[in-house]
């Protein structure tokens, strides 16, 4: 039987099947796209079921290939063996490149997959590329994603027999905002609107929430608040909640993440194994890629007979002259993985502080995500709070997509009669979002872990006589100089009236609406007052690739500081 083949459909577009099938209420359907695998879930009326894929698999396998000539994804491609996914016609690892610049750490150890990544370290795109034919095909990660989400569209719309356009997508906490938008970009691509995309880990807390709300209905009684450290790495990134949970409201106090996960445990034992395998493999020639796909493959199955044996042998041929015969032990495989698991430590430590949450307080500790069956991971999440036992009524692979689906229901107006949707998540900004000033200075407006909607403005004023003109330039992150963090955009405010130095107030006004939407107000007010000496300028953010950080210093050796601001001593 042929595979079926799916396209994309355009916004505008109506189909008759659509037409016939309006009387049908809107479904929202959850997705999970994981660095190495995905899910897709729906509330079904009484419950979140997951769904299947011709295979019967609820997880499948996040990559695309390019061997025919309509690229297949890992919902409906069966492959035969695993090495095909690893023969440099597949593009996998998406979630770890989309959104990124060629100058990112995270890239340049991409160039270790079986897929070819090249690099320019100008602060651009890096070239992508899948070997069809014997020849490179250039692709980038948002279609890559766009292909797979397609697929997934076209998997649910079989089961639930509707047409599909609602989503709730999970990401993870270090998402930049430009990074949202090409996510956003390749829903569009698939023919689907997004609702919401949600922190992994905050969609977990609303799929907890529901299990409190339940047993305090099935208890009769009232409940009280619940504070739960949510711990979640998966392939590509590892993400921390706490959040506070009361009657269906779970409320988010604060959000940690990094882009770590078992894609950098992976290269890490390869390292370990061979060496010198990061040279070996640089060229990308068909013989590399070949040796490149046995070692991981080696490498994976030795990480995974690791969680439950102290040591296991590793014996592979990897074509090339190259052969390793090898006995690992759970101690090697920890001491090569030691910085990722500091790291993993560091996280769940900051997260607690921002929150002020004592450990004490902690009711539950939830470990979910691939990396949550690693057993130094679990000794890591148990040895910062201190716990015996970890939470264990969630499933570690469907939690986040569960709550994904949780939350299609409630952004769509689904009701239960038996209150099972009757839930909200109090959701907080993942990353400080502010202004350059005072220098070279990232100044906050709104900052991390700020709870949304939010909206908060500063005064600040001018560092020169007679300045007329002040350049904005709104960046996000959490590093002290502007040039740790993520520009968004920027834009001038004219009009500021002739007088010295420090007299003018310029008003910069940041507010984030509920579906973090985040608009920069700003303009010049009269002295004393929030009154405006003009109408302000209002920019909807962002406005200039995540590729483009080099506007800034084009704006710099343009204007130098002849623009620059400093912040006004009192808050607005």
């Amino acid at each position: 039987m042929a595979e079926q083949q799916y396209t994309v459909a355009s916004d505008s577009e109506t189909t008759g099947e659509e037409k016939s099938s309006s009387a049908f209420p809107e479904i929202a359907i959850g997705i999970d796209v994981g660095t190495s695998q995905c899910s897709v879930s729906v509330w079904n009326g009484s419950q979140v079921e997951l769904l299947k894929n011709t295979r019967n698999q609820k997880l499948m396998r996040s990559y695309v290939t390019f061997k025919d000539e309509v690229p297949s994804g890992g919902v409906s491609n069966q492959l035969s063996h695993e090495y095909e996914i690893l023969s440099g016609a597949a593009i996998f690892n998406m979630k770890r490149l989309i959104g990124r610049v060629d100058t990112d750490p995270v890239v340049h150890a991409s160039k270790r997959l079986p897929f070819l990544v090249q690099t320019l370290d100008i602060g651009v795109r890096p070239f992508i590329a899948a070997l069809v034919k014997n020849a490179w095909r250039s692709t980038t990660p948002e279609e890559v994603l766009a292909i797979f989400l397609v697929e997934l569209r076209a998997m649910a719309e079989v089961q639930l027999k509707r047409p599909i356009r609602n989503v709730v997508l999970t990401i993870p906490v270090s998402f930049s905002r430009f990074q949202l938008t090409r996510i956003e970009r390749a829903c569009a691509m698939a023919g689907l609107h997004v609702l919401r995309l949600m922190p992994e880990p905050t969609a977990v807390a609303l799929l907890y929430a529901q299990q409190q709300q339940q047993t305090i209905h099935e208890n009769m009684g009232s409940g009280s608040e619940k504070n739960a450290l949510i711990f979640n790495m998966g392939a590509g990134y590892c993400d921390v909640a706490v959040t506070a949970t009361a009657g269906g409201v779970s409320q988010i106090k604060a959000l940690a993440g990094a882009a770590i996960g078992g894609e950098d445990i992976l290269q890490n034992m390869m390292q370990h194994l061979l060496p010198n395998s990061e040279n070996l493999f640089l060229n990308h020639g068909i013989n590399e890629i070949k040796s490149l796909g046995l070692l991981r493959v080696a490498t994976e199955d030795a990480i995974h007979r690791l969680s439950s044996q102290s040591s296991v042998r590793v014996d592979v041929d990897l074509g090339n002259g190259s052969k390793i015969c090898k006995v690992v032990t759970r101690e090697e495989f920890e001491e090569a993985n030691q910085k990722v698991f500091e790291k993993c430590e560091s996280l769940i430590t900051q997260c607690l502080r921002d929150s002020k949450v004592d450990i004490g307080d902690l009711t539950d500790v939830i470990l979910v995500g691939g990396c949550s069956y690693i057993p130094k991971i679990r000794n890591v999440v148990k040895g910062v709070c201190k716990r015996e036992e970890l939470y264990e009524a969630i499933n570690p692979l469907e939690a986040a997509v569960c709550g994904a689906a949780l939350e299609g229901a409630v952004a769509s107006g689904v009701s239960d009669p038996f209150g099972s949707l009757d839930l909200l998540t109090i959701q907080a900004t993942p990353l400080g979002i502010g202004i350059r000033a005072d220098g070279n200075s990232f100044v906050p407006i709104i900052p991390r872990n700020t709870t949304m909607p939010a909206r908060k403005e500063l005064l600040f004023t001018t560092i020169h006589d007679n300045q007329t003109e002040a350049l904005i330039l709104v960046y996000e992150g959490e590093g002290t100089q502007v040039e740790e963090n993520h520009l968004l955009g920027y834009f001038k405010v004219v009009g500021i009236p002739a007088a010295p130095k420090g007299v003018p107030e310029i008003n910069v006004c940041m507010d984030i609406d509920a579906s973090n939407a985040l608009r920069v107000f700003a303009g010049v007010v009269m002295q004393g007052t929030d009154q405006p000496m003009a109408p302000f300028l209002e920019v909807r953010l962002p406005t200039v690739d995540d590729g483009h950080g080099w506007c800034a210093e084009a704006l710099n050796k343009t204007y130098g500081s002849t623009l620059d601001l400093v912040t006004v001593q009192k808050k607005m």
